[in-house]
């Protein structure tokens, strides 16, 4: 027989939450003492009853420490040696880095596209909260549990939370990427109440992605490319056309010919309203001017009227040399630039029949 004179478990490991002491041929005595380390919880049971629980510490184990399992053991005067008892200790460190993914696609509705099917994957983080209702709830009397023995049931909420996360949130599809870190904590808190239940804490949830089906994401992609089309639409065109051109000139026969040609005439007077456009808009119609005397038409830039032969524009009408506005004589010959009277040399209107001044006719 073997008498446990320390009881303790040194944990190197990272995925085992729950560790049975082997006391197959042990025995705990009176002057045994158990150490829990940190991020530990001890666990005494007899015959599957868990009975009790001790936390980080160093005890010594009497009747005064262990009450429950006393009781249980129907010590009618105290402590009894030696006694056999099971041991657990039980890890209450975080256990992080936990890969979670849908093995199926979820169906939610968007109100844009209506049901649509995502897939997600991430990662999570957990620890034991409550390990007397940890063990009763999901250890048992195993003499160990592990990580891998639970992750397959939190994936199977993780798809029921989700899906209830994101129709909460009234999040869009297209909107999900940038909004990740706001679903890993709706998630984290729809969650937690399961996992109270078998005392554990759902202490972190990540969202790493999420993917749409393939034809959806073809359905945005396109989708994308004909919007920065519709706001270039004249640029694309003009490339549509001088890719025609291109190979209408490799064609040597006359249908190429001719469809070189008359692409080149259309590119030519596109470029030709491309080019106005540059310089300052479209091609103004040519402007028309009336001659002062008569009223007759006249092109622009005409410097007598081919009506009455009058001069028109600032220029003077026996030598044709420019004079400056409201100058009453040429500087180059002396001819006078406005009308005068021939009688009292008054100057008159363009078009006056008689002087106001004196009468004369003129």
């Amino acid at each position: 027989m073997g008498l446990l004179k320390n009881i303790e478990w040194a944990d190197n490991t990272k995925n085992i939450i729950v560790y049975k002491i082997d006391m197959k041929n042990d025995y705990v005595s009176k002057g045994s003492v158990l150490t829990v380390r940190d991020s530990q919880v001890a666990i005494f049971a007899h015959k599957g009853k868990m009975a009790d629980v001790f936390e980080p510490g160093y005890y010594k184990l009497d009747t005064e420490s262990i009450p429950v399992l006393t009781k249980l053991m129907s010590w009618k005067y105290g402590f009894e040696n030696p006694f056999r008892s099971d041991i657990y200790f039980v890890n209450t460190k975080q256990f992080t880095n936990c890969k979670w993914g849908t093995a199926n696609p979820i169906i939610i509705r968007d109100a844009d596209y209506g049901a649509v099917r995502v897939r997600g994957y991430g990662t999570y983080a957990f620890r034991v909260k409550d390990a007397f209702v940890f063990m009763q709830e999901l250890s048992g009397t195993n003499s160990s549990f592990r990580t891998e023995d639970i992750t397959s049931y939190i994936k199977s909420i993780v798809v029921s939370a989700i899906s209830d996360a994101i129709g909460e949130s009234g999040i869009p599809i297209l909107d999900m990427a940038g909004n990740l870190t706001e679903l890993g904590e709706k998630v984290r808190s729809a969650m937690q109440p399961s996992f109270e239940k078998l005392g554990m804490e759902l202490t972190n949830f990540v969202f790493e992605n999420f993917s749409l089906p393939r034809e959806l994401e073809e359905a945005l992609d396109k989708n994308t490319s004909l919007g920065m089309m519709r706001g270039n639409m004249d640029v694309y065109t003009r490339m549509a056309q001088a890719d025609a051109l291109k190979e209408a000139a490799k064609n040597p026969g006359m249908a190429g010919a001719t469809m070189g040609a008359g692409l080149g005439f259309g590119m030519g007077s596109m470029f030709g309203d491309m080019m106005r456009r540059d310089q300052g808009g479209a091609a103004e119609p040519e402007k028309s001017a009336t001659c002062p005397t008569c009223g007759a038409r006249v092109s622009a830039g005409a410097k007598f009227c081919p009506e009455c032969g009058k001069p028109l524009g600032s220029v003077c009408p026996k030598c044709g040399k420019p004079v400056k506005e409201g100058a009453k004589f040429c500087p180059e010959c002396g001819q006078p630039l406005q009308a005068t009277c021939s009688k009292c040399g008054k100057p008159v209107k363009a078009g006056a029949k008689f002087c106001p001044e004196c009468g004369q006719k003129l």
